[in-house]
């Protein structure tokens, strides 16, 4: 199998991003090929054979992903699978490679396999990165319902069948807009705790945009997905969590102009999952009303 990778960067990290790169070149097996997109920023001297492509502009996280996965052909066909790593993260096995080969070759039906992030210094990962309800034990592996967006594989048919990241969403959620496609054609989703992306520990909301843009995505997923019935019930069910949550005025007000932005602005084609992979999303743990 001919894995490809991935790396999307801001220019900000050069030292963190050439120690990623030396990461994936000394993964065993055969050489996996890597793309870096400089999102809006020049890039820094790379190793020889690293393609590269600098956008003149920030396009956001999932355009930026896309133009990696067509820098390998259309749809990324050129190998059959990809790796999406994150700039300052690190690949701390040599055979982590190897093992996203050896998964997809056993399971004709997975289609994306979410890493474990854990954190260089202690070893430990954030439950908010374990991509299933039931997270008090990151080392357990199992089926999940969605994936991370810079720690994880993905096969190239995937995208062929069902599209790439929504690039409207900028920033947040899109993961889970690709997942809930991917398993409505029938794909499955891994969380598998022994390919472990090394990553400093981090707050999403260190992000200026982050309560907008997660309450005018999570708007925009539902829109754009889930059937009429449980639109309203998703929905529901984030407000009362948000507000059980009890941030601060300042994000709540962010959060409730993103909601009302998710309503009133274009987010894409509609294609409502069917009532199947509802109950498939229920069986795997997390039914879409949360």
């Amino acid at each position: 199998m001919k894995l490809g990778a991935v790396v999307l960067t801001m220019g900000n990290r050069p030292v963190e991003l050439l120690a990623l790169l030396d990461s994936v070149a000394r993964q065993k097996g055969d050489p996996v090929e890597v793309v870096v997109v400089g999102n809006g920023a020049p890039l820094p001297s790379l190793p020889p054979g690293v393609r590269t492509v600098e956008l003149p502009e920030n396009v956001g996280i999932p355009a930026g992903r896309n133009v990696g996965i067509e820098a390998f052909g259309a749809n990324g066909t050129e190998v059959d699978a990809l790796l999406f790593l994150d700039d300052d993260g690190l690949l701390p096995r040599e055979d982590t490679a190897e093992l996203v080969r050896e998964a997809f070759a056993a399971d004709r039906e997975l289609g994306i396999i979410s890493f474990r992030i854990a954190d260089p210094e202690t070893g430990a990962t954030q439950r908010r990165h374990v991509p299933r309800l039931r997270a008090a034990d990151p080392m357990r592996s199992s089926r999940v319902t969605t994936f991370l967006g810079g720690a994880n594989a993905a096969r190239t048919a995937v995208f062929a069948q069902v599209g790439g990241l929504p690039d409207v969403f900028f920033y947040a959620h899109e993961e889970t807009d690709l997942a809930w496609r991917a398993l409505n054609a029938g794909w499955m989703i891994d969380y598998r705790a022994d390919m472990v992306l090394e990553h400093p520990k981090t707050a999403p909301s260190r992000h200026a945009v982050y309560h907008r843009m997660v309450a005018r995505n999570r708007v925009w997923l539902a829109r754009r997905n889930l059937p009429a019935l449980l639109v309203p019930l998703y929905l529901g069910t984030w407000i009362l969590l948000t507000l059980a949550r009890r941030p601060s005025g300042p994000a709540l007000r962010a959060w409730l102009g993103g909601f009302r932005e998710g309503w009133s602005t274009p987010c894409g084609p509609r294609r409502p999952m069917k009532w199947r992979t509802v109950w498939r999303l229920t069986r795997l743990g997390r039914p879409p009303v949360i």
